[in-house]
């Protein structure tokens, strides 16, 4: 296969070279500033088959609360009280909807992962949207969350999600910044940037350009989010790289889990009610700068 030689999100063919992690090249979109992986492996696909297991099907408290309180935001748009969760992974969010009283399904393409919400009596499609073939304008809501960075060609999901939403229907996805603070001071050493895992990181502008591509309307793009940890972490083994005379671009070995610590901040910044108004200060300064880590969207059909 051919390396790769267009950005996913606005097709533009102008790049440059941004660093390496493993055997993958890591460019930066010339046009919008997205973050891509190039390369003949990168057109591989990744299994997902066993990608979740008891670790990562566990799912903090504070998380399931958040997610309540996103279901709840989507109330507006309840018409015919069917809601979609593409790449529903360990089941929270679908969980969240149906406790507040949606008709909820998930699609997901990791066997495990459908096999344990089978288990807990959700409705969950073994495979992608497409091979699923529901109806046109089938739903009110669909979430994407943390899916579209996986996807070879996002704007073929991004289609289908379109197709089977109602006219005025939402999309709310997740996906993480390609032009965040963690992208920009620490580069491919980001854990974000991990193919073959992740293909791309989207800006603001070249994910906005996908959604119009879609023809998705009323566009809302925020960013959020910040784990200090990482970036203290990552940019102090540099230094001890650097000085062990050590190439700082390759794979740091010194590992950092990036979920735990995200988990842990988040929890202590959920905490109390003064915590909490301190979080939405800093994701508002985030949102404003335009460096927040990850990409918050909402779009309707």
């Amino acid at each position: 296969m051919n390396e790769k030689s267009y950005c996913p999100a606005c097709h533009e063919t102008q790049k440059q070279l941004r660093g390496e992690k493993g055997d993958f090249k890591v460019y930066v979109c010339q046009k919008c500033g997205t973050l891509y992986i190039a390369g003949k492996k990168a057109a591989t696909s990744f299994n997902y088959d066993d990608y979740y297991d008891e670790g990562n099907l566990a799912i903090p408290d504070f998380v399931e609360r958040r997610l309540t309180e996103i279901v709840r935001s989507f109330e507006k748009y309840r018409q015919n009280n069917r809601f979609l969760d593409v790449g529903c992974g360990a089941g929270t969010l679908l969980k969240a909807a149906l406790n507040e009283g949606w008709q909820a399904e998930g699609i997901e393409v990791s066997r495990s992962s459908v096999e344990f919400l089978r288990k807990q009596g959700m409705k969950v499609f073994h495979g992608d949207l497409s091979a699923a073939q529901f109806s046109e304008g089938s739903f009110d809501v669909a979430a994407a969350a943390e899916i579209l960075e996986h996807i070879p060609e996002p704007i073929n999901v991004l289609k289908e999600i379109y197709q089977v939403l109602r006219p005025g229907g939402l999309l709310w996805a997740t996906t993480p910044h390609g032009k965040g603070a963690s992208a920009r001071l620490l580069g491919v050493r980001w854990t974000c940037v991990a193919p073959p895992e992740h293909l791309h990181l989207f800006s603001v502008k070249g994910i906005k350009n996908l959604l119009e591509e879609a023809k998705f309307r009323n566009v809302r793009i925020s960013t959020q989010g910040l784990n200090p940890f990482e970036i203290i972490h990552t940019l102090r083994n540099g230094k001890v790289l650097q000085a062990e005379n050590k190439e700082i671009n390759k794979m740091d070995e010194r590992a950092f889990n990036r979920y735990e610590t995200s988990y842990e901040l988040n929890a202590s910044l959920s905490a109390s009610a003064l915590r909490r108004a301190v979080k939405n200060l800093l994701n508002r300064m985030l949102d404003t700068s335009r460096l927040g880590d990850s990409l918050k969207i909402w779009a309707e059909k």
